[in-house]
């Protein structure tokens, strides 16, 4: 029997990227997936592709997280659709890089609206149903900005931070009430996002070659090795595991010194 047979689990930010490679990930072990995206057309193919190869119920969403009307009303259909959501994956964010001074107050707003408030939204969305049951597990998508600050990242480290704090403050309030709440936090993870921002350099292979000599492994992270940790968390094999942060960033934030 696969972990996750007979869950249904929401993935947001599920068309492209580390989402994708989570919801593929989910539904091999076994459970009915929500594809929760902004772009709905491309979620619709994604979860067309999930039912041909991997035998499960999968449903496209359009949602955005940083609206929580939105959100209640996804989950609603979600479980109309596919019946109570045991797994909840906060995947969904947005990249908001400035220098402090430089950042507009709407920078601000939405870097905090989708990569931290959207994940509550979502979160107290699902909540109330899993804690009535005393079965859910919530794993949280940060990255390693959460553990160490980038000059020049501003304010997504910030909003980073604080979706740990989320993370644990939930998952110490319903540890005892049958709910898990983790994170995963990865580095540099070889996406199609990723791709594009080195095709914005005059060389990309030349600035891929330097990124990936600064991990310690020699590459990025595959988003498969991302959603093997998710699969994990989403498992009732990690019951015993209440606000924990697992770094998948191949050792960068443990070290001392770039250069080294």
């Amino acid at each position: 029997m696969r972990r996750l047979e007979g869950q249904v689990a929401i993935v947001t930010g599920a068309a492209q990227g580390i989402g994708w490679a989570i919801v593929r990930r989910l539904a091999s072990e076994g459970a009915a997936v929500v594809l929760a995206d902004i772009d709905e057309t491309q979620a619709a193919a994604r979860a067309e592709t999930i039912e041909r190869e991997e035998g499960v119920r999968a449903l496209a969403l359009a949602c955005d997280v940083a609206d929580p009307v939105a959100v209640e009303r996804m989950v609603a259909q979600a479980e109309r659709a596919l019946g109570v959501v045991g797994i909840l994956v906060n995947n969904a964010g947005v990249n908001v890089f400035r220098e402090p001074l430089s950042a507009t107050s709407d920078d601000w707003r939405r870097c905090m609206a989708v990569d931290l408030e959207g994940a509550w939204h979502c979160a107290r969305a699902v909540l109330r149903g899993m804690l009535d049951r005393r079965d859910g597990r919530i794993v949280n998508i940060i990255s390693n900005h959460a553990v160490t600050v980038i000059p020049g990242t501003f304010p997504y480290p910030v909003a980073k931070h604080g979706l740990l704090g989320l993370t644990r403050a939930l998952a110490l309030e319903y540890a005892g009430r049958g709910v898990t709440v983790n994170a995963v936090s990865p580095g540099y993870v070889d996406t199609p996002l990723v791709a594009a921002h080195f095709a914005t350099y005059p060389d990309p292979a030349r600035a891929r070659a330097e990124v990936e000599a600064r991990q310690p492994p020699g590459r990025l992270c595959r988003p498969e090795e991302v959603a093997a940790v998710v699969a994990l968390l989403a498992s009732d094999e990690a019951r015993f595991m209440v606000g924990e942060n697992v770094v998948i960033d191949g050792g960068v934030s443990i070290r001392m010194y770039e250069s080294l």
